[in-house]
């Protein structure tokens, strides 16, 4: 046996045996029905907290709530993110494939509450309540599928972002149908889908891993080199994810002056768009190199955001399908980026990484929010593709793959 093949078996033997976990002893092939079991769960997952962008408009008439309000309901939900390198350095320890079976239904039931909430207070604690269970999805989630997904990391990267965004096309839908059928406070009948879900997951997931068993916590020396340009990064986009995730349902519906049915459409076709992105972009930065692509990705997508603010409003579709298609697709490849950098510590580094984008973005959704309510929604739009822009040349500091 070759060195490499010693190391990969030595990497098996410390995760589970196959006859305990039911995986391949070909640890390096991608093990595509445990990476679609997983998938699946995100869809669903995401499905759900989708629900917080196109009910804006509705809870703001409900409850008169301002845009500077609005970017603070944001915050809220994305505190919880700071969890993460917590809830992934647990993942690392002991198996927390229980948290990725059972977080479709709490996050499902709690998004669900929201048209029932009888104050802005309330939708506070909500949301709170539902960022803890995102971030208790998102920490090992992406490990398990690292895990699994042999040499393939990029295209098992985008894969999993692909349920995410798909789920998050169909959110925004299901929503709104539900209140067209149910009503604003009678959408808390959507809960029960999550339910089924991590019940049908509960006896599909438990024989796959969830701990990595790491050598430690993550090297300082490698850490203090990466994390600071991938913070640049982040930070860059911070106020273009919170102007996408959050306020363009908003946005559509108070510029172009469109019903909020076709706000929550529209969001639904960006995030369509962002289904196909991630898809390829995985796979292909596997063949041609992270580094270029996102570079290409970084630059695009914030042109294109500020493209939407001067455009007119038969240009919406087409704009929001390249905005999609170029902005959510990033992820995936810093999502590689870090698996392959801390391949000891995945569920680790991936929870830092994450509470570093929700944390931020959540941050960038309360500024944004701030500044709509001063200048408006077009110009705070326009800041934040400048922003994300400025900040494109840190790529170049990125280290190549290992």
């Amino acid at each position: 046996m070759s060195k490499p093949e010693q190391e990969q078996q030595n990497l098996i033997g410390d995760i589970s045996t196959p006859e305990q976990d039911g995986l391949k002893p070909e640890h390096k092939e991608f093990q595509t029905e445990q990476v679609l079991t997983i998938v699946t769960g995100h869809f669903f997952h995401d499905s759900y907290s989708a629900f917080f962008a196109p009910l804006l408009p509705y809870l703001r008439d409900k409850l008169s709530i301002n845009y500077e309000q609005a970017g603070l309901l944001g915050l809220v939900f994305s505190l919880p993110g700071l969890l993460n390198p917590f809830i992934g350095l647990l993942a690392d320890k002991i198996s927390l494939r229980y948290f990725v079976i059972f977080t479709p239904a709490i996050t499902g039931t709690l998004m669900s509450l929201l048209g029932l909430a009888p104050s802005y207070l309330a939708l506070i604690f909500i949301l709170i309540a539902a960022g803890i269970s995102v971030a208790s999805f998102h920490s090992p989630a992406p490990a398990m599928v690292a895990e699994i997904s042999g040499n393939r990391i990029g295209t098992g990267m985008g894969v999993f972002m692909a349920g995410g965004e798909l789920g998050r096309t169909i959110g925004p839908l299901v929503v709104a149908y539900g209140i067209e059928w149910f009503g604003l406070g009678g959408i808390w009948r959507l809960a029960l889908i999550g339910w089924i879900v991590s019940v049908v997951l509960f006896f599909r997931l438990r024989k796959i891993p969830a701990s990595t068993k790491p050598k430690g916590f993550l090297p300082w020396a490698k850490a203090k080199k990466i994390f600071p340009i991938l913070a640049i990064i982040v930070v860059g986009r911070t106020f273009m994810r919170g102007a996408i995730s959050t306020f363009l349902p908003t946005y559509i519906f108070d510029v172009f002056h469109t019903s909020e049915k076709f706000a929550a459409f529209s969001f639904s076709i960006l995030q369509a768009a962002g289904v196909i992105g991630v898809l390829l972009v995985g796979g292909f930065s596997d063949r041609i190199g992270r580094k270029p692509l996102l570079l290409f990705l970084l630059t695009v997508s914030p042109i294109i955001l500020f493209l939407l603010t001067i455009s007119s409003e038969q240009f919406i579709i087409p704009l929001l399908i390249l905005l999609g298609f170029s902005a959510l697709s990033v992820m995936p490849i810093l999502l590689a980026i870090v698996q392959e950098q801390f391949s000891d510590n995945r569920a680790l580094a991936n929870g830092s990484f994450l509470a570093l984008n929700f944390v931020s973005s959540a941050i960038g959704i309360w500024f944004l929010g701030g500044i709509a309510e001063l200048m408006g929604l077009k110009i705070s739009f326009t800041i934040a593709a400048l922003v994300a822009l400025i900040t494109v040349p840190a790529v170049f500091f990125l280290p190549s793959k290992d």
